[in-house]
């Protein structure tokens, strides 16, 4: 739908593509999402609920884990039910302001998510190297800054998509409002906006990379310094899960926003951007539990303390 503005139109309603050029998925896609989705909800709700109750989860780095976990939600949450609602429905519209919505809120939650990582890297360098656990107060000012950074960097962001003008097509080629999807639509310069996206971006990407590359450098001289092999098996034990979520999470990103020529290519984008929205969240709480001991045995108490026990 266009409304004229003057001399030129404005798109108020977008209509979103998603996987409707292979109609033979959409059923198998469909139940295969909301199975994940569904996990992925239990899964991170379950580490949040299990920290709560157990008290030796109540220490940094499992406080930084809920809060990834609940960011995990937040953003599978933004994408997934509108993934649902185009593979079953015919109306694959969404307004622009419901689309901007979307992609401000889908940007808040990687930024954030992305210096989380970072912070929780951070975090296991001074366990390892200061063998203390920071205070409670710097982890709270710690979480509050990448939340507060990553909704400035995101508003920045958002602000430049919403000043340009979208005056021709209104089919965007993706399941979800995706930068790069969004801006293709655009019929006026989006110089602008082009260079706030690669600025930030490269910023962001650069910046935690670096704190998280460094944070492991140390902790790996340290470790190796280590006389007890015990040591040196429980040190890299609580880093391998912090090391393979960050490493499925940075390799996706930079599958979509820095490798040559991906753009070429609106399938490769939208795997990418499904693989992010749908398969990492639900690898983070398996990654992080199936790995943790404390986890475990938590989560078997629950599970025993619900089941009905029967006297003899």
């Amino acid at each position: 739908m266009l409304l004229d503005l003057g001399n030129q139109s404005s798109v108020t309603l977008f209509i979103l593509l998603g996987f409707s050029e292979h109609p033979h998925l959409q059923a198998p896609l469909f139940l295969m999402v909301l199975t994940i989705y569904t996990v992925t909800l239990l899964g991170n709700l379950g580490i949040i609920v299990v920290r709560k109750i157990n008290p030796k989860l109540h220490t940094p780095m499992y406080f930084f884990l809920s809060h990834l976990s609940f960011l995990d939600i937040c953003y599978s949450s933004v994408f997934t039910p509108k993934l649902l609602e185009l593979l079953v429905v015919e109306d694959r519209t969404i307004s622009f302001k419901g689309c901007m919505a979307q992609f401000f809120f889908i940007c808040t939650f990687v930024i954030t998510e992305m210096f989380m990582l970072a912070v929780m890297a951070y975090d296991r360098f001074v366990a390892l190297l200061y063998t203390v656990a920071m205070s409670p107060k710097l982890c709270a000012l710690l979480v509050a800054g990448t939340y507060m950074w990553g909704t400035l960097c995101s508003s920045t962001i958002t602000y430049s998509l919403v000043q340009l003008s979208y005056c021709e097509s209104n089919i965007i080629n993706h399941f979800g409002c995706e930068y790069s999807a969004v801006l293709s639509l655009s019929c006026s310069d989006p110089s602008f906006s082009r260079m706030a996206c690669v600025v930030i971006s490269t910023f962001n990407e650069a910046c935690s990379l670096l704190i998280i590359l460094a944070s492991y450098a140390f902790i790996v001289i340290t470790v190796i310094k280590m006389p007890s092999k015990g040591e040196l098996q429980k040190a890299f034990s609580t880093c391998t899960s912090h090391l393979t979520a960050t490493s499925i999470f940075h390799g996706i990103i930079l599958l979509l926003y820095c490798v040559p020529n991906s753009k070429s290519s609106w399938l490769l984008v939208k795997v990418a951007t499904a693989l992010y929205g749908v398969m990492i969240p639900i690898l983070n709480p398996l990654i992080y539990s199936l790995r943790n001991k404390d986890v475990k045995d938590t989560v078997m108490k629950i599970i025993i303390s619900k089941l009905p026990s029967h006297s003899i």
